[in-house]
């Protein structure tokens, strides 16, 4: 896993695309700052530029680097979820524009899956976390269901849980107001 997430760091930094597993199912994924990348990942997936895709962070340390304003109400929504969720902020920074919805708001989720929370602890950086599908397609549950077409657009494949035949399921998610208010927008 050591040589794995070396190989992918590597990639994401040089502004490269990786197939990678997370803690739903597996990712496209990206350096979130990058912009070009970001558009990149848009164009492989033939997803319209208006759907912002998530973030995924190592730590929930790295919050207010990328939310405007984090109520406190987060940090226990994330501690106490006993799966993973997403959350949607008010408003997003330090991230490619092209990530953020049209109100400014950014969906995060705090991996706490070993492969992902360790990549991106190696990054340092927010990495773009979406289905490794073509956009209106089904999510592939397990890595052997991702088609040939997305493969092949990757700079790099993680070979870490390719052979991992549990099927998950993409997380949950909430919006969280600036004020505390929360609204599950899918369960």
């Amino acid at each position: 896993m050591d040589e794995d997430i070396r190989l992918a760091c590597e990639t994401l930094r040089r502004g490269g695309i990786i197939l990678y597993p997370t803690d739903t199912v597996w990712g496209i994924g990206c350096d979130a700052t990058n912009r070009d990348a970001v558009k990149r990942v848009f164009e492989i997936k033939h997803r319209s530029d208006h759907k912002a895709m998530i973030v995924l962070l190592g730590s929930e340390n790295q919050l207010e680097r990328y939310v405007d304003t984090v109520p406190e109400i987060a940090y226990d929504l994330v501690a106490l979820s006993d799966k993973p969720l997403t959350v949607v902020y008010d408003k997003g920074r330090n991230l490619a524009p092209e990530l953020l919805g049209e109100d400014g708001s950014v969906g995060i989720r705090v991996t706490r899956e070993e492969f992902s929370r360790r990549l991106c602890d190696a990054f340092r950086r927010p990495i773009i976390s979406t289905s490794a599908n073509l956009s209106g397609t089904p999510a592939p549950a397990i890595y052997d269901e991702i088609s040939d077409e997305i493969k092949s657009q990757m700079d790099y494949i993680a070979v870490t849980r390719r052979e991992d035949r549990t099927p998950h399921a993409p997380s949950g998610v909430i919006r969280l107001g600036s004020d505390g208010t929360v609204k599950v927008l899918r369960s």
